[in-house]
């Protein structure tokens, strides 16, 4: 009967990574959609991980337990990183200001400036002078 019991336990594992597993994928593939629709002004805000959570029909909490299991991190920090590679990508291709890039993404320029460098330890400008050739 033990064996019976820790092969069910088992199953129940793997069904729970591979449900974690399609969470975090749907998670990822939203937000690249979502920061996308942002960009494009076909909508006028970034969600928070509630309202992320509700569009992919689960709760807040299970969101949050299917990344840490996954991956160990928080699903706000691959927001956030996501978020910083799309200014980065912009700063360096695009000929637009640093108070335009951060209107695109809904935030004051103080507020966009402190959010980037305290992800990247440095600011938009000085990023952006750093690395175009």
């Amino acid at each position: 009967m033990k064996g019976a019991n820790k092969n069910k336990r088992n199953m129940n594992e793997r069904k729970n990574k591979c449900r974690s597993e399609e969470i975090s994928e749907k998670y990822f593939e939203f937000l690249d959609c979502h920061i996308d629709d942002v960009l494009s002004a076909r909508t006028a805000d970034l969600m928070g991980l509630n309202q992320i959570a509700s569009e992919l029909a689960i709760s807040h909490k299970h969101l949050i337990d299917s990344n840490q299991h996954e991956f160990g991190k928080h699903p706000g920090y691959f927001y956030d990183f996501k978020i910083i590679e799309k200014i980065k990508e912009i700063l360096l291709k695009a000929d637009m200001s640093i108070a335009a890039i951060a209107r695109k993404f809904i935030y004051d320029l103080s507020n966009f400036s402190k959010f980037f460098k305290n992800r990247t330890g440095q600011t938009p400008g000085s990023f952006r002078m750093q690395s175009k050739p």
